[in-house]
């Protein structure tokens, strides 16, 4: 099973960092983002990349270059100008449309959920084209739970995850039916998920107490560094 890094965006709100250096190439402890990614899929056995890139993507080349100091197998897919996520898939449609199911992920978020338990759902599901990974949304601050009655102060909770809230993980699979709903140029996220979510053909697969983090700022990159030392098997 193949696995699409989107790897293609300029990576903004992490400037100056990302005017020279593309943000897959951030480095979180003393890897890349993009590095720490292609070692948590070999982990659970997808060794077969694809990496849609864009901004600085010679430098992307240069540093991965075909995997091999990876032992994994990495090919490219380039965009000249910005496609969005959506576009820079269906930009790699000709790499792909002989595999049954891939996983797709964002190129800036870090995990170690199991894809398989993904790929698996999405392909039990005889009507799904893909589904997406979901995890409990992180609260961006502390909280304080006290006695309601008396308002007597109990405990202090560091960032907990909101069990009532899920969001998008940033991590997909897919089966190659995909690209009929994918835009030539646009997020995947405002065309083809909003159609595929009407038509019921898109699941939600759910995971509970995983480490993840999508890395946008200059606090995330420091939250990423503790982050990365619990990993397994990277």
């Amino acid at each position: 099973m193949k696995a699409v890094i989107l790897a293609g965006g300029y990576g903004k709100r992490l400037r100056p960092l990302t005017e020279t250096t593309p943000k897959p190439l951030i480095p979180v402890a003393d890897r890349p983002i993009i590095e720490w990614q292609i070692r948590w899929l070999k982990h659970y056995g997808i060794e077969d990349f694809i990496i849609c890139a864009g901004y600085l993507k010679e430098k992307i080349v240069d540093d991965i270059g075909s995997g091999h100091k990876l032992d994994v197998k990495v090919g490219y897919v380039v965009e000249d100008v910005p496609l969005g996520t959506g576009g820079a898939l269906k930009n790699a449609e000709h790499l792909l449309s002989g595999d049954d199911l891939f996983i797709v992920l964002n190129g800036d978020i870090i995990t170690n959920l199991n894809p398989l338990v993904l790929a698996e759902r999405v392909s039990e599901k005889e009507n799904a084209v893909g589904g997406i990974a979901l995890i409990h949304l992180p609260s961006p601050y502390g909280i304080i739970e006290f006695d309601r009655e008396t308002g007597v102060i109990t405990r202090f909770v560091e960032k907990p995850r909101l069990q009532q809230h899920y969001i998008n993980a940033g991590v997909y699979a897919f089966k190659s039916s995909i690209f009929s709903y994918l835009p030539e140029e646009g997020d995947i996220e405002r065309s083809a998920f909003p159609q595929l979510a009407d038509e019921r053909k898109l699941i939600a697969v759910t995971y509970e107490e995983v480490e993840w983090i999508s890395i946008d700022s200059y606090k995330d990159l420091e939250e990423a560094a503790k982050l990365v030392k619990r990993l397994p098997g990277v």
